[in-house]
């Protein structure tokens, strides 16, 4: 059996709805934009048509993908205070060794990873050089961008 996506309940959530719009709201509009361009005529030179049935397909795709996921799905359990080691669903802060910034981290399933917006991924390479390490630790990870060492300052629900 593949391995179930980590999800929070929030992101379920999230999925859940979209997926109820994109079979609803969406599905029709992209229905509507294939007849009105059928109606244009000859479908071999239609640009609209080309265009709406790509639409179709990207919609198709992503649908496809939410039903993956909300067919093998494990949510992540909330994380006590006095954790000692990373796992996914804390938030972590580490500390570059290179520049000595601080910065924090929560620790997430694929589905939810934002490195922009300080959620990283448990399957990224920072993230597997994070998972089970203790507070004082220093990882290091290596990436086509050279290696990259952290310490691990503070591990928190």
């Amino acid at each position: 059996m593949k391995k179930p996506f980590v999800l929070t309940k929030e992101r379920l959530e999230e999925l859940e709805k979209e997926h109820v719009y994109l079979k609803t709201v969406r599905e029709r509009e992209v229905a509507e934009q294939i007849k009105e361009a059928r109606s244009f005529g000859d479908l071999s030179e239609n640009s609209e048509y080309d265009e709406a049935k790509n639409e179709q397909g990207k919609l198709y795709s992503r649908m496809a993908e939410i039903e993956a996921i909300l067919s093998n799905y494990e949510i992540i359990e909330a994380v006590n205070d006095g954790i000692e080691t990373v796992v996914i669903g804390c938030h972590v802060n580490v500390r570059d060794e290179e520049s000595g910034e601080t910065l924090k981290y929560s620790v997430v399933g694929t589905q939810e990873a934002d490195p922009s917006k300080g959620r990283i991924s448990d399957e990224s390479p920072f993230g597997k050089a994070l998972m089970g390490r203790k507070a004082g630790e220093t990882v290091s990870y290596e990436t086509g961008a050279g290696v990259f060492k952290y310490t691990i300052m503070e591990i928190t629900a």
